[in-house]
């Protein structure tokens, strides 16, 4: 049965790639809510075309609260076997070689916002349990297929969902990595506010930059108080593979010029601390374990207040240490008259190794790509953190990294067919 379900998902490449080009035209970037549409008209929108093409495909659809919506193969509502992902993507930004808000193919690769985070998966996923139904081969349990609206912007869709439905019996979120994800890292957002009383920063004007706590930033303009502007480059990347970006905020306390006072001590606290030093080697933050590796932090937005300056920074931290072990640390190595202000938090989370979904996705893996597929941990925050009994299960290959959230977003489209292929049969054996 395993050859014919991946004959089947290869025949319907075409056409896969025909509903997914639809998804990806829509500018699906979280705005103001309007009626109906909680996250904005570019989520919504790209939800309704979604379940257009589900009910064309001959599901049961259904949406939820306005903000999650379904494919479902089955007729049991209260037991069922989940994969869940998102519609919504975070902005294009700026320096793309090809239109963010499309599909296009060149050189082997598939480029356009979402094609890796995360539309391109979860449609891969619908059209994997549409080759399921073509085939008629029978399955026991129940296969939702869920479109989630606004992973990027805080994951406020889920408790929509859950407000009305069950969750599922267990199931997968196609958003991260392979092979299947049993644990992801805590993660804590903090701001660090630092009184300067001296007036020592006063010649700082203005900071202008694109600051997000999902990059690195790569560029950032300073104007003086002379009316000179400083302007700086880094390289961005994911916020959690700083080791991939270069970040202009550590790049700016390393060059930022002839400062005294309390704001030179500030500068320097700020290059010693974080400059090229993203296992919190600067801070006494180098936390690790067996199981998650090392604490990654990152600097993500600078801002400079009349008597303050304000560093916001992320931190994800071994399953195994506690936050508040984190901020304690971190309050002991903080520069003087400053406090933490916590942005967000998360817990780190485990699923139990020994559940048979485990097995099921590292059998299939193991086949598909002939890699090792025991059951790994992220530094990444995926839908497994809010939805119970699910965890995360590709969709880039080990060594793939940096991709998601930057310009010229790609995947290539062989890894796109092969987790068509996984999705199918793994699918497949979890339903049979």
């Amino acid at each position: 049965m395993h050859e014919k379900i991946i004959d089947a998902v290869k025949a319907n490449k075409e056409i896969f790639l025909s509903g997914l080009r639809q998804i990806m035209q829509i500018e699906s970037v979280e705005e103001k809510p309007k009626p109906e549409a909680p996250f904005g008209e570019g989520p919504k929108q790209a939800l309704n075309q979604v379940l257009l093409l589900a009910e064309n495909m001959g599901f049961q659809t259904g949406v939820v609260n306005h903000a999650v919506g379904y494919a479902q193969l089955g007729e049991n509502n209260q037991d069922y076997i989940g994969v869940l992902g998102h519609l919504d993507v975070v902005p294009a930004g700026d320096g793309w070689n090809y239109p963010p808000f499309d599909l296009t193919f060149e050189n082997g690769n598939l480029y356009g916002r979402g094609i890796l985070d995360n539309k391109g998966p979860i449609i891969s996923c619908l059209y994997a349990l549409y080759t399921l139904k073509m085939l008629n081969i029978p399955l026991s349990k129940t296969i939702r297929v869920m479109f989630g609206t606004n992973e990027e912007s805080g994951c406020h869709d889920i408790p929509l969902y859950l407000e009305k439905e069950h969750p599922p019996l267990y199931g997968f979120t196609p958003d991260c990595k392979y092979p299947a994800v049993y644990g992801e890292r805590g993660l804590i957002d903090v701001t660090i506010k630092t009184c300067i009383t001296d007036g020592s920063h006063a010649s700082i004007e203005k900071i202008e930059a694109d600051f997000t706590k999902s990059s690195v930033p790569d560029h950032m303009k300073i104007q003086f108080s002379d009316g000179q502007w400083k302007e700086l480059f880094g390289k961005r990347s994911p916020s959690n593979a700083p080791e991939l970006g270069e970040n202009v905020i550590t790049i700016f306390a390393r060059e930022a010029g002839v400062f005294n006072g309390q704001f030179a001590y500030y500068l320097n606290w700020l290059e010693q601390g974080f400059h090229l030093k993203h296992n919190g080697e600067g801070l006494n933050l180098e936390y690790a374990d067996e199981a998650s590796g090392k604490l990654l932090l990152t600097p993500y937005k600078l801002e400079i207040e009349d008597e303050a300056v304000l560093l916001s920074v992320s931190m994800r931290y071994p399953i195994s240490i506690k936050e508040e072990t984190i901020l304690q640390t971190l309050k002991a190595n903080l520069p003087d008259n400053s406090k933490i202000i916590i942005n967000r938090r998360m817990p780190s989370t485990q699923f139990d190794l020994n559940h048979p979904m485990l097995s099921v996705m590292k059998n299939i893996y193991e086949k598909c790509t002939g890699m090792d597929g025991t059951p790994v941990t992220t530094t990444g925050a995926t839908y497994a953190r809010f939805m119970p009994n699910t965890i995360a299960f590709g969709p880039s290959f080990p060594g793939q990294k940096g991709i998601a959230h930057n310009k010229d977003e790609y995947m290539s489209l062989s890894d796109l067919m092969k987790n068509m292929e996984i999705y199918a049969l793994t699918i497949y054996e979890l339903a049979k």
